[in-house]
């Protein structure tokens, strides 16, 4: 695991208090102020939000990650950005999501964090999913990465299922945030489920999840199933390859039970 210096954590911090802010302002804005009632606010995160992914990312670099690092990021984001068309979103089924887990999993949380922007970021580009909605993405699929990074640190079919378990839950929190990132302008106003300046945050809330509910929960049901299955599928040897490759990197200084894992996985090759 790599690990994250006391700036990059504070940068980290941050960058996630104004992602927040950009995700949730329509529960957290007043009724006069004039973002309420605008549709300037998606437009202005979408643009603030990359400049606070700069800061972060090149807070990470600098220092954080070392150019073994840079090339095993590199890879993963390739990767990542290669299968995803894969499944793009059809019914649901995301085929990039289980890449992400498992890389902040094993290399770390500020590793994840950076690993989530670079692959959503390479395969828009690489599908021509380029828009005001990027930004928004990137962030949720850093998040999900490096939550990967922080689950208890567990091993064997325990961690397969943690690790599953954790993707079911990171896929639908993820389409939750995406959906309040735009659903204020998404249906117009006067329906049961229009965003109402309004009204109390916890009403929204409840309109937000009625929107959810009417829209888009089936897509993210598939993405967390997908995401669980190829976790499950693929986790045990994904998780001992990388493993094996961050130890000849030399990330993460390697203890005696770890070393003996090696010789196992060199005997079963």
């Amino acid at each position: 695991m790599i690990a994250i210096r006391k700036r990059s954590a504070i940068a980290l911090t941050i960058a996630s208090v104004i992602g927040l802010a950009a995700f949730t302002w329509p529960l957290i804005v007043t009724p006069e102020s004039d973002i309420a009632r605008g549709g300037d606010a998606p437009w202005t995160f979408a643009l603030l939000l990359p400049l606070v992914l700069a800061v972060v990312l090149a807070e990470l670099s600098d220092k954080g990650m070392d150019s073994k690092a840079i090339a095993m990021l590199g890879v993963l984001s390739a990767l990542g950005a290669a299968i995803r068309p894969l499944g793009p979103g059809t019914a649901g089924i995301e085929t990039v999501f289980f890449l992400m887990v498992l890389g902040g999993r094993v290399f770390g949380p500020g590793f994840g964090f950076v690993l989530g922007n670079t692959t959503l970021f390479a395969s828009a580009l690489l599908t021509g999913g380029v828009g005001p909605w990027l930004p928004y993405q990137m962030l949720g699929a850093a998040w999900v990465a490096l939550g990967a990074g922080l689950l208890p640190q567990w091993r064997g079919k325990a961690e397969i299922a943690l690790l599953a378990a954790y993707g079911v839950a990171s896929s639908l929190v993820y389409g939750f945030l995406l959906n309040l990132s735009f659903w204020p302008f998404a249906v117009g106003e006067g329906t049961s489920v229009s965003f109402d300046p309004n009204s109390s945050p916890a009403t929204n809330l409840v309109r937000l999840a009625a929107f959810t509910l009417a829209t888009s929960l089936g897509w993210d049901l598939m993405r967390a199933v997908t995401t669980a299955v190829l976790v499950a599928v693929t986790g045990p040897v994904l998780l001992r390859t990388l493993r094996r490759a961050a130890r000849k990197a030399a990330f993460e200084p390697v203890s005696n039970k770890e070393l003996a894992q090696t010789i196992d996985d060199k005997r079963d090759v």
